[in-house]
C-alpha cells in the first residue's frame, strides 16, 4: 500500500529507510532488440550495462544485497543459440568485471544449481566467488540455473533426508529450519522486487523469500532501465507502509 502522508507508526519508519536488499526480474531484453530488428542476444548484451548500473547505484547508496534473476531453470527452453550465446555472455561478464568487484567490495554469490552451468562458465564463476569472497560492502547474488519451486524441493530434501537418518523430528521442521536449507541461507529476505518490461508474475523466482516483500513493475525494458528511474522506484518503496499482515 502507497502512502503519502507522514506517520508515526513504526513500519512507516522502517519503510522510511532504503531497502537492505533489492531483487530485480531483468524482463524485456529480447523485446528490445526486436523492436530494433537486431538479434535477442543483442538486447541481453545492452541490457548488461543496466546491469552495472544498479550495482553501481546499490553499492552507492549502502544497500548491502542485490539479487538478479540471470537464467532461470526454464529458460534452457529457448532455442540453443540463444542458450549458448548467454552462457558466452554471462562468462565474458564475469571475467570483465572481477577486477572491478574486487576494487568496489563486492561479493559476489550464486544461487541455483551451477552443475548444469558449461564448464567454462562454472570456472569462470569460482574464480570471481574466491576472488571476492572476502568483500562486504555489497553482496551480489547471481541467480543462475535457478527456480523458486527447485530451491524449495532441494530443501525439503534435505530436511526428509535428515528426518530419515534420525538427526531430527518431522515436528521440528519450522520455517527458519527450512529457510537454512534454501540457496538463500544467511541472506535477508528481499524489501523489494523490481521487474522490468511489464509483465505481472514472479516466474518463479523466490518463492519462499517474496512473502512480504513491496513489487514494483515497471513498462521499462530492462536495457533502458537507468539510474533516475532505479532511484524513483527506490522513493516509491521508502513512501510505502509495510505492515506485514498487522493492522
Amino acid at each position: 500500500m502507497s502512502s503519502n502522508l507522514p506517520s508515526t507508526s513504526a513500519e512507516t519508519r522502517a519503510a522510511a529507510r532504503p531497502p537492505s536488499h533489492v531483487a530485480i526480474i531483468m524482463d524485456g531484453n529480447g523485446r528490445w532488440a526486436k523492436q530494433r530488428l537486431m538479434s535477442r542476444i543483442k538486447g541481453h548484451e545492452k541490457g548488461a550495462e543496466a546491469v552495472r548500473m544498479v550495482v553501481r547505484v546499490c553499492r552507492e547508496l549502502g544497500i548491502p544485497f542485490l539479487t538478479l534473476y540471470a537464467f532461470s531453470t526454464e529458460n534452457w527452453q529457448r532455442p540453443k543459440a540463444e542458450v549458448s550465446a548467454l552462457m558466452r555472455l554471462l562468462r565474458r561478464f564475469l571475467q570483465a568485471e572481477l577486477n572491478d568487484l574486487i576494487r568496489n567490495g563486492i561479493r559476489l554469490h550464486v544461487i541455483g544449481c551451477r552443475e548444469r552451468l558449461p564448464d567454462d562458465v562454472q570456472s569462470a564463476l569460482a574464480e570471481a566467488l574466491s576472488q571476492t569472497r572476502g568483500n562486504s560492502i555489497l553482496q551480489l547474488n547471481l541467480a543462475l540455473n535457478y527456480g523458486g519451486r527447485d530451491e524449495i524441493i532441494r530443501a525439503a530434501q534435505a530436511l526428509a533426508a535428515e528426518v530419515q537418518a534420525g538427526r531430527l523430528l518431522p515436528s521440528d521442521i519450522t520455517e527458519p529450519l527450512l529457510s537454512a536449507r534454501l540457496d538463500t541461507a544467511g541472506i535477508p529476505d528481499p524489501d523489494l522486487l523490481i521487474r522490468t518490461g511489464g509483465e505481472m508474475r514472479v516466474s518463479n523466482f523466490l518463492l519462499w523469500q517474496l512473502a512480504y516483500t513491496e513489487i514494483f513493475v515497471t513498462p521499462t525494458l530492462w536495457p533502458d532501465f537507468n539510474r533516475e528511474q532505479f532511484q524513483g522506484i527506490l522513493n516509491d518503496f521508502q513512501r510505502r507502509e509495510r505492515r506485514y499482515g498487522r493492522v
